[in-house]
């Protein structure tokens, strides 16, 4: 994994990088595997590449979507649950303010990683019973913004079209991964995860993803601390911690965040701060998520408990939804 993390970092760190490049570095990653003894009749679906320019107020940015089929996944007529994973960031880098990768890529990096080594894996012949669909966006030209206790990435497009573009109803589980570095909630340099958010429920946490965590990291697991705030749209005029869960509000499907954590407060669009190793264990954690979700062996959260909560308490649905004539976000990452 640590060798597809420092190759996605090579074609990221650049000021020409763009969704064209990485999408092509993942179909010769695919290519270069193929193994030459499988025939048309026993060779899975190919994967899916696609990159879409989109352009927003404060510039553009390239959408680069990955999918994966699974032996008993939906592309092939299976009935397979279907694994989104998301690399969720403002910009790879804040040129001309900042030269280099950003903190805030950590997300985007992660991403790629993961469908890197499923498109190695899928071409070798280890291919996950469900399909997994992974997207990011790529820019190496994103502006800043004020934020506390440090400053974020800001990004070209806002957070709705940047859920349209990344959230997929194909999807019935989606791990977000992004850098939650700008905090001082939660003092590990790592990986955390959040508890599973559902409807605009926040949910235990999963003991599934738990057991998932601890085994790629070899440590206790950490947990990160989520808010009501933290789970409403972009654009409220409510304080945020980061982007990590803002697909919970675009999808019906069970999201959690998988952090990218340091032990002090790291700006979002601070150079230098990336740590190779500790991106290379979020892409495994959604790799081993990917296939223990696609055969049913690790749940997101527990459906009768939420139908219970939904029962009991009505739907927290609205929590979504902005509410009418939202007032400007101090934040727009």
């Amino acid at each position: 994994m640590l060798k597809h993390v420092i190759e996605v970092i090579e074609l990221l760190d650049r000021p020409e990088t763009s969704g064209t490049l990485l999408a092509d570095h993942l179909r010769a990653v695919h290519g270069a595997a193929t193994r030459s003894d499988a025939s048309a009749a026993d060779a899975p679906p190919a994967p899916r590449f696609e990159v879409r320019t989109v352009q927003g107020d404060k510039g553009s940015t390239d959408f680069v979507h990955v999918t994966i089929p699974g032996r008993r996944g939906r592309v092939g007529g299976g009935d397979a649950p279907t694994l989104g994973i998301l690399g969720r960031l403002g910009g790879a880098g804040a040129r001309p303010e900042r030269i280099g990768l950003v903190s805030d890529a950590d997300g985007a990096v992660a991403a790629l990683s993961a469908a890197a080594k499923l498109l190695d894996m899928h071409a070798r012949g280890d291919v996950l019973d469900g399909d997994v669909r992974i997207s990011t966006h790529v820019t190496g030209w994103a502006p800043t913004q004020p934020h506390d206790p440090v400053p974020f990435m800001d990004s070209p497009i806002d957070m709705e079209t940047c859920n349209r573009e990344e959230v997929s109803a194909e999807m019935d589980a989606i791990v977000s991964i992004d850098t939650t570095k700008g905090n001082r909630l939660l003092n590990h340099r790592g990986v955390a995860l959040s508890p599973t958010i559902c409807r605009g429920w926040i949910l235990r946490v999963s003991e599934d993803l738990l057991s998932v965590l601890e085994t790629v990291t070899g440590q206790s697991a950490r947990v990160l601390p989520v808010t009501t705030q933290d789970i409403t749209p972009y654009g409220n005029g409510v304080h945020h911690i980061n982007s990590i869960l803002q697909p919970a509000t675009a999808t019906d499907a069970p999201v959690v965040g998988l952090a990218i954590t340091a032990e002090t407060a790291v700006a979002g669009c601070a150079t230098g701060a990336s740590h190779e190793t500790d991106i290379a264990a979020a892409a495994r954690f959604a790799i081993e998520t990917a296939k223990a979700f696609g055969t049913g062996a690790a749940h997101f959260h527990d459906p009768a408990e939420l139908s219970r909560l939904i029962e009991l308490y009505g739907p927290m649905t609205r929590l979504q939804t902005p509410p009418p004539a939202a007032p400007e976000s101090p934040e727009t990452r």
